[in-house]
Parts: structure tokens; C-alpha cells; sequence
């Protein structure tokens, strides 16, 4: 059955076929597109049902046939037989069109929050939204799976995470920003600890953020040569950057920067979606790199998925 009623842009057309051709399919990408948490929905269900489709498919073939009731009929009803089974079978709870719904509103910045369910799947709800009783060892809380396509994370990217956990919890209670955010971010800007930004005769500066010391900062600083973008252009600069006396005191000073600076006015309010929280710190220019957005976005999940087996 074609989706072609999807090209509309002027309600939610709920098909109740499957989605089988390229017209189809290209129906449910532009329904996706529209940003709707209803239309993310819908769009995850049909690809589940194609997928389940074309298993039903499979199992049939390899079912050894008796060649005495077999005709092109026969075979036509089977087809439709299993076309509405895909149907009925796709969309449940915690199935596939939950994953592939998440990985789409991320991708999209959309809050698009599946209800929280006993499945095997386990909770798949939005990172930075409470939605279930969590360890209270973390406050954010923590998608069961890693569905970003992601490598698995390293033992340094690990010993990183459980380093900075408590402090990160801590300024989060206080300020709201999920302390997987930030821990993401600081593993980002330094490497996972291997590239902090280190002072004059290599003390440490404590900087975990790579913020810079700008004409209003009076505390000690670091200079360093780093890389900026200009034009897309990466180049070697030397910059200088603040320097604090301990770790918490970063974490403090980077949480009261995205809260109180008019910049990140609107970056304070998408904490509820990774994407949309790395995408607002890359316009406000938080960074020079264009792909900045998408590194971050990376390394905050892994971040979620570290906290979530350490829990």
C-alpha cells in the first residue's frame, strides 16, 4: 500500500499498510522530517514493520513446501497474511520502534520520551529527563543501552567518568545541568584527561572545559598553543585560558558561565535532548570547530552509557 498521503504537510496521516516501496519510504523520511514527536512515532513504527516483514518473509522461505496446495494464490494470501502480522506486531512497547523513535529525536533535537516499560529493552528515556526511580549514586538519568552507533568505551574514558562523577553530581544538584553533559564535555575538551591544559613549568590548571580568560577574568591563567577554526580553517593560536585550584572549582565556573551568560541563555534550556544541547553550545560559539556539535554529542553518550554500568 503506497504512504503517499505522508507528503502532507498538513496533518498527521496515520497509514495502516506498510510501508513496501521507494515512493513509500521516501513518504515516511519526509513525515520524520517534520520535527513531530507523533510523525517520529509513527515513522519508527513502519520502518519496524518493514523490518518485521521481512523477517516473516525469510522464515517462510526457509519452510520446506509440500508442492501440492502451493499456487500463485496461495501465495498471494500468505504475502498479505504476513504483511498483517508485521503490522499488528510493530509498534509495541519497548520493541524496535521505541529504539529507532529515540535515535530519531535525538538526532533531531525533538523530545520525543517513550514511556518507561519492564521490557528487556529496559529504560529508554531522554537523557536529562527524570522519568523512573534511578541509583541515587546519579542524579541523571541513564538510557540502558547505547543506540548511537558508538565504539565501545575505553578503560581511560572510563577511569575519567568515575573521577569526576561526584564532583559532577554535586554541581549538578546545585545548578540543574545533567552532570553527564558535563562530564562529556570535559572528556571531550581534554582528551579524557590525557590533554588537560597545563600552566607554566606544567602544574596543573585545573581547566577541564577549555574556557578561555577573557578581559573580565582576574584569576591566574594558562597560556598554551591550540588549534582554531577560521573559515573552517583549522590553525595553531596561542591563547590563554583560566586556571583554577581544583577540579570542582571548573566544574562551578563552567556551570555558572552556561547559566548566567546571556549566550547560553537558550542552551540552558535544551537539556533535555543531547543533540540539541551540543547543537545550542556550537551556535552560541562555544568552539570554533564546525564539527564541534557532533564530537560532543558522541561523547556524551558514551558518558551516559559509562554511568549507567557503573551505577
Amino acid at each position: 500500500m503506497s504512504l503517499s498521503s505522508l507528503n502532507s504537510t498538513n496533518a498527521l496521516h496515520i497509514p495502516t499498510g506498510l510501508a513496501t516501496d521507494v515512493q513509500s519510504l521516501g513518504g515516511l523520511k519526509h513525515q520524520a522530517g517534520q520535527n513531530n514527536p507523533a510523525a517520529i512515532k509513527e515513522t519508527a513504527k513502519q520502518f519496524e514493520s518493514l523490518f518485521m516483514r521481512e523477517l516473516i518473509k525469510s522464515m517462510r522461505e526457509a519452510t520446506m513446501k509440500s508442492g501440492m496446495l502451493d499456487s500463485p494464490g496461495g501465495d498471494l494470501a500468505s504475502d498479505m497474511m504476513d504483511q498483517q502480522m508485521s503490522v499488528q506486531l510493530s509498534g509495541q512497547p519497548g520493541g524496535l520502534s521505541d529504539i529507532i523513535a529515540l535515535q530519531l529525536s535525538r538526532q533531531m533535537g525533538v523530545d520525543n520520551q517513550p514511556a518507561a516499560t519492564n521490557s528487556s529493552i529496559g529504560n529508554l528515556s531522554t537523557p536529562g529527563v527524570t522519568t523512573t526511580a534511578l541509583s541515587k549514586k546519579y542524579a541523571t538519568p541513564l538510557p540502558a543501552a547505547n543506540i548511537s552507533g558508538g565504539r565501545k568505551p575505553t578503560e581511560t574514558q572510563a577511569n575519567f567518568v568515575n573521577k569526576h562523577s561526584e564532583t559532577a553530581n554535586k554541581v549538578e544538584q546545585a545548578t540543574g545541568i545533567p552532570a553527564s553533559f558535563m562530564l562529556g564535555q570535559a572528556g571531550h575538551e581534554t582528551g579524557w584527561g590525557r590533554s588537560e591544559i597545563k600552566a607554566k613549568g606544567g602544574a596543573p590548571s585545573f581547566n577541564l572545559f577549555g574556557i578561555k580568560a577573557g578581559a573580565n577574568w582576574k584569576g591566574k591563567v594558562a597560556e598554551i598553543t591550540t588549534t582554531e577554526y577560521v573559515d573552517g580553517v583549522a590553525q595553531k593560536k596561542v591563547a590563554r585560558f583560566r586556571a583554577y585550584d581544583s577540579y570542582e572549582d571548573s566544574f562551578k565556573d563552567y556551570a555558572r558561565l552556561i547559566s548566567e551568560s546571556p549566550r547560553y541563555a537558550k542552551v540552558r534550556e535544551q537539556t533535555g535532548s543531547v543533540h540539541a544541547f551540543a547543537s545550542g553550545l556550537q551556535k552560541a560559539g562555544y568552539a570554533t570547530d564546525p564539527h564541534y556539535a557532533d564530537k560532543l554529542s558522541r561523547a556524551i553518550n558514551t558518558t551516559l552509557q559509562l554511568r549507567r554500568v557503573q551505577a
